[in-house]
């Protein structure tokens, strides 16, 4: 074993100017590593190494060796590192990822089985046996990874693997011994980390070590502060060890744990750290007891910061303790049997009492008995004067129960005094839990507000609710109250003492007409008072809704009456104000004459001032003109068109002015003859006639005399509309028998003053635009 100490300070030595460590993967067994670097102890025993696995590199090079530091600022002087890379990786400058693969290089089922985690790869391996002398042993060690990537949202998701796991040989279950100190939590770049802001928060920052530049003994991007692994063991048993650490899901970004020689040692538990950082630190004017005690006649040698501070003889029975009483880091070596010595480490850091303030809470009692309902964290901000970083823990009926931590009052957010100005005691506390007790008076608020009405109009349906500011209510009062004052609004006088059901700044009554609510004013987190205000719904005008009216642009310039439109009520009870699109016209008349299209809005108000408006829009519209009558077929089958034009919406009818109307202008099935058409504008403006002649020829006449049919004629002729009609009659031999036109009384049956038989006769009429038309007809006798 000497020799190799002598070849390893040789070594150092030649290397010890360097800025970056060196690595050594060829020079020192897989035992050698174990028994004489890391360990390198007579109380330790039996050191076997039973199993390696690394990365191949072709014999050049492993994943695991012997690295020195000295000369570097790296933590520790030397010692062996297992990396999931390259060892030739592992040393600076941080100007390279590492990320190193090796073929056939697996994970390892055991770190997955006891981490909780799958798929690992790359993972080196070192498994040694020992026994140990004393009950407990522990070794340093220091995690680099190159996951650590500062700023980066990778780093909150992604983190190689590693444990130190021990057993009793013989037995199958693992335990891990790579943990955060004094919690169950395994250390990884994800569960030791400053986090990443806006990605995750920090992480057991407090064991975080450094993120690495460019600059930097070794090839990682970070690396945890020294960590020390401690296992309890059984004296004189046998115990298996598994170092080993492996890459997740894939072989990118490499990571490796450094541990430093001759840390393996046998150790003893003297306590955790109490550090300010993680809340423990031990408070001003306390004392702590370390208890180093161990079975047998040891001696104990108590060290601050590596000064003897007292000093135990070897044959000193249960005398194993110091008495902390100022910080410092705090170690003691304990003498065991054989030379062999156990050491232990604690940190002890002082937080200095935090100072509460007596104070008083002031609540409003509106039966002025003195009894009332406080919340007792209201007087926070006085307790601990404004200090963010104190807290006020509980509060107690008695001095000695907030001392001992006993009998908390737990209705602290309703709690309800006994005696008027009553006290009770708060226990503040910083952030290392130390605490001081601080006196609370409970008194109670005499100062009265007076509040005048808050009054709104009936907006919307006018039914006696409406919508209330409450915010109106501070300038009515801003000369009774304090300049930091704060108003709430409750529906009953329970919520106000209570700060329950608290109302909203715009709020709807609940009760028609008129509604009492509770205002609460508080100042500096006080009381101030709890007084009372009416809402007051205001009568507004009901009044008709919106419409639309038509003007009828044929009567210009005569006008159209437009009505306020008030209801259940005379119209002369208001204020009225006219405006015609967006511009007054007129005042105090409830009706308006118009001669002119647009939107005119009234607005009735009472004599309370308040309002309600509606908009009538007048829309143009006008008689029709008919510009054409179209009509189709000649005959007793007939279709007549109406074509009209202007500005309004029409109907139509046909030969009766009170008849039914239609949409449209066609009419279907007109019989020869004279008609009527009439047009309808559907907004009121009136309606247009005109007469149409509808031709047709009979089917047969009569000459009897009878006065019914006595003639053969056209139908729906006049001199007017066909003064170029002419028809010729034949018998059926084609014989021309009489001629007639648009003002002949007709044929009657003659030829030559003799009545002809009856028959069928036969016509063609030229009606003189260029239509003909041919038909037959019968006389009968």
């Amino acid at each position: 074993m000497k020799y190799y100490l002598i070849s390893i300070a040789f070594f150092s030595f030649l290397l010890g100017s360097a800025q970056n460590i060196t690595v050594d993967s060829q020079s020192f067994t897989p035992q050698q590593l174990i028994e004489d670097i890391l360990i390198d102890s007579d109380c330790i025993e039996n050191v076997v190494v039973t199993n390696v696995v690394g990365g191949d590199f072709g014999g050049s090079d492993q994943s695991y060796g012997y690295f020195d530091a000295t000369g570097t600022p790296f933590p520790f002087q030397n010692g062996i590192v297992l990396s999931t890379g390259r060892l030739a990786n592992v040393p600076g400058p941080n100007s390279t990822l590492s990320d190193d693969d090796a073929t056939g290089w697996s994970g390892d089922n055991d770190l997955e089985t006891i981490l909780n985690e799958t798929n690992t790869t790359n993972a080196t391996i070192l498994e040694f046996d020992f026994t140990a002398v004393a009950s407990e042993v522990s070794f340093r060690y220091i995690f680099a990874s190159e996951e650590y990537q500062q700023g980066n949202p990778n780093s909150c998701q992604f983190s190689d693997l590693f444990g130190f796991l021990i057993r009793p040989v013989g037995q199958n279950q693992y335990e891990n011994i790579a943990l955060v100190p004094d919690t169950n939590t395994p250390v990884k770049a994800t569960t030791v980390t400053p986090g990443v802001p806006g990605s995750c928060p920090p992480q057991n920052e407090t064991y975080f070590g450094m993120y690495n530049g460019t600059v930097s003994p070794i090839n990682f991007n970070g690396q945890t502060a020294i960590l020390t692994a401690t296992a309890q063991v059984v004296p004189n048993d046998t115990y298996h060890v598994k170092l080993v650490i492996a890459d997740e899901q894939n072989f990118r970004f490499d990571s490796a744990v450094f541990l430093e020689a001759g840390s393996f040692q046998l150790s003893t538990d003297i306590g955790p750290n109490r550090l300010l950082a993680t809340g423990n630190a031990v408070c001003d004017g306390n004392t702590v007891i370390l208890d180093a005690t161990l079975p047998g006649q040891n001696s104990y040698d108590w060290f601050r910061d590596g000064v003897l501070v007292q000093f135990d003889p070897s044959n000193c029975l249960n005398c194993g303790t110091y008495t902390v009483d100022q910080p410092g880091t705090y170690n003691v070596e304990v003498g065991l049997a054989n030379n062999c010595i156990a050491y232990g480490e604690v940190v002890i850091e002082y937080s200095p009492n935090p100072i509460a303030n007596d104070a008083t809470l002031t609540e409003c009692d509106f039966n002025q008995d003195g009894l009332t309902v406080y919340n007792l964290f209201d007087a926070t901000e006085d307790l601990t004067n404004g200090d963010t970083n104190l807290v006020v823990a509980n509060f107690y009926l008695n001095e000695a129960d907030a001392i001992a931590n006993t009998n908390e009052i737990t209705s602290f957010s309703n709690f309800e005094n006994t005696s008027p100005n009553q006290i009770v005691y708060a226990r503040v506390l910083n952030q290392a839990n130390c605490f001081d007790i601080a006196e609370l008076q409970l008194q109670i608020s005499n100062n009265q507000v007076t509040i005048p009405d808050l009054e709104a109009c009936d907006e919307g349906d006018i039914d006696g609710f409406t919508t209330f500011n409450l915010g109106n209510i501070r300038p009515t009062i801003e000369n009774q109250i304090p300049p930091d004052a704060i108003l709430s609004f409750y529906e009953t006088e329970d919520d106000a003492i209570n700060n329950s059901n608290l109302l909203p700044l715009n709020f709807e009554n609940t009760t028609p007409d008129f509604q009492t609510l509770f205002v609460k004013i508080e100042s500096n987190n006080q009381c101030y008072a709890i007084s009372q205000v009416n809402l007051v719904v205001l009568f507004t005008p009901m009044i008709s809704e919106d419409e639309t009216v038509y003007y009828c642009e044929n009567t210009f310039p005569e006008t159209l009456r437009l009505f306020g439109g008030v209801l259940n009520d005379s119209p002369s009870n208001y204020l009225y104000e006219w405006q015609f699109n967006g511009t007054t016209t007129s005042v105090n008349t409830s009706f308006n004459d118009i001669n002119q299209a647009g939107v005119y809005t009234v607005i009735i108000t009472d004599p309370n001032g308040c309002s309600n408006s509606r908009d009538i829009t007048v829309l143009s519209s006008d008689i029709a003109s008919i510009n054409n009558v179209e009509v189709e077929g000649i005959g007793n089958s007939n279709t007549v068109t109406i074509f009209v034009s202007g500005n309004g919406d029409y109907e139509y009818a046909l030969d009766n002015p009170d008849g039914i109307y239609q949409d449209d202008n066609t009419f279907v099935n007109v019989t020869p003859g004279f008609h009527t058409v009439y047009v309808r504008d559907k907004n009121g403006c009136g309606i247009v006639e005109q007469l149409i002649s509808v031709l047709g020829f009979p089917k047969y006449f009569t000459p009897n005399g009878d006065g019914n049919h006595d003639f053969w004629r056209a139908a729906g002729v006049n001199f007017e509309l066909y003064p170029n009609l002419d028809i010729h009659i034949y018998d059926r031999y084609g014989k021309l028998i009489t001629s007639q036109n648009s003002s002949s009384a007709g044929w009657d049956g003659t030829y030559n003053g003799a009545k002809l038989p009856s028959s069928d006769y036969w016509f063609t009429a030229n009606l003189g635009d260029g239509r003909s038309y041919s038909d037959h007809f019968t006389l009968k006798r």
